[in-house]
């Protein structure tokens, strides 16, 4: 089986707990994390590449963005960046797809044909 890692990052515990139940019962992801801003993933992040650098305490949104333009060069793995938003402003879907780093837009909830196409790409 090909190891597919998924992160989901959002502000709402109830969400969380949601998304962690479909991607369970999809089985496609080898594990999953949740965190409940940028700051805690960009962490994580740092953890693994063994980097330090100080932060705002809070990452929101496009915020976290800027800081994975920074950090992965210096990370040995694919990062695959899908947007979940409750925002359907034509602004946000623009800035999502003229941005290399974002895979894709996808307004809440994620479903499980949305996890299918994450993990198949």
């Amino acid at each position: 089986m090909n190891e597919k890692t998924i992160w989901v990052i959002d502000d709402d515990p109830i969400y969380q707990i949601i998304m962690k139940k479909i991607i369970l019962k999809s089985g496609i992801f080898s594990s999953n994390s949740s965190f409940s801003n940028g700051k805690e993933a960009i962490d994580s992040l740092k953890k693994i590449i063994l980097k330090k650098d100080k932060m705002p305490n809070i990452i929101l949104g496009w915020g976290f963005m800027d800081e994975i333009s920074f950090l992965k060069p210096q990370i040995n793995t694919e990062i695959q960046i899908y947007i979940s938003s409750s925002s359907i402003a034509i602004e946000d879907k623009e800035r999502a797809k003229n941005n290399p780093g974002i895979l894709g837009y996808m307004c809440k909830p994620v479903t499980l044909d949305d996890l299918i196409k994450i993990a198949t790409t």
